[in-house]
């Protein structure tokens, strides 16, 4: 439990030292990290369409961090929501992997490089979010293949991606959340923001639970 403790909260601090007072070689060095959230956002979409019968035409990560992905068919709702609750999801489920199950830490980074791939060939929508996406597989099959440090690196992405969206969450969205509320007519984009913000962050506070619980027995 302590060691966990520990682990997490050395990622908590690489994260926030970059983010807040790395300047400009912090942003230098999250700027991969914030493509790879971007492309977990876009993948939620992706695998919202699929689960619901859709189809997934393709899938765009932009230089700048912005994305978008374009569906066929498949439950709207489910497929918006996916974007931020998904990546959500997808994030806290990294950081219980590098959390509780270190020795799996090493399939999940080959599970998530052999999706990148994938989502590249199949989803091909441009050179540049091809290229990134087979590059960052590259790196995280290195990093499982090569080093001892797919758990740490796994915890830190896991629990990133979670802060990264709930500190986001009033700006990264906007698209989607003006979207869904179309969809439902009511309640506004506004409520609908802060019940996905809501949604987050319980998410986090349980799965941390989880792992302390576990930890604890």
């Amino acid at each position: 439990m302590q060691k966990t403790l520990i682990r997490i909260f050395i990622a908590l601090g690489l994260y926030l030292g970059l983010t807040y007072l790395g300047g400009e070689t912090g942003r230098m060095i999250m700027y991969p990290v914030r493509l790879l959230i971007t492309f977990l956002h876009e993948f939620g979409h992706a695998f919202g369409a699929l689960i619901t019968g859709g189809d997934v035409m393709n899938l765009q990560v932009n230089s700048d961090g912005s994305g978008y992905t374009v569906t066929r068919g498949g439950n709207r709702a489910i497929i918006l929501l996916g974007g931020y609750i998904g990546s959500a999801i997808f994030g806290n489920i990294l950081l219980y992997i590098a959390s509780k199950f270190e020795k799996g830490a090493n399939a999940t980074l080959y599970i998530l490089a052999s999706t990148m791939v994938i989502s590249a060939l199949f989803w091909f929508n441009s050179l540049f979010t091809t290229g990134l996406l087979i590059g960052f597989a590259i790196i995280l099959f290195l990093i499982a293949n090569k080093t001892r440090f797919a758990s740490d690196v796994l915890m830190f992405l896991g629990l990133t991606s979670i802060l990264y969206i709930i500190q986001d969450f009033n700006v990264g969205p906007r698209s989607d959340l003006n979207a869904y509320a179309e969809l439902f007519v009511f309640p506004p984009a506004v409520v609908w923001m802060y019940i996905w913000l809501a949604i987050a962050v319980v998410l986090l506070i349980f799965n941390i639970r989880m792992i302390f619980r576990s930890s604890k027995n």
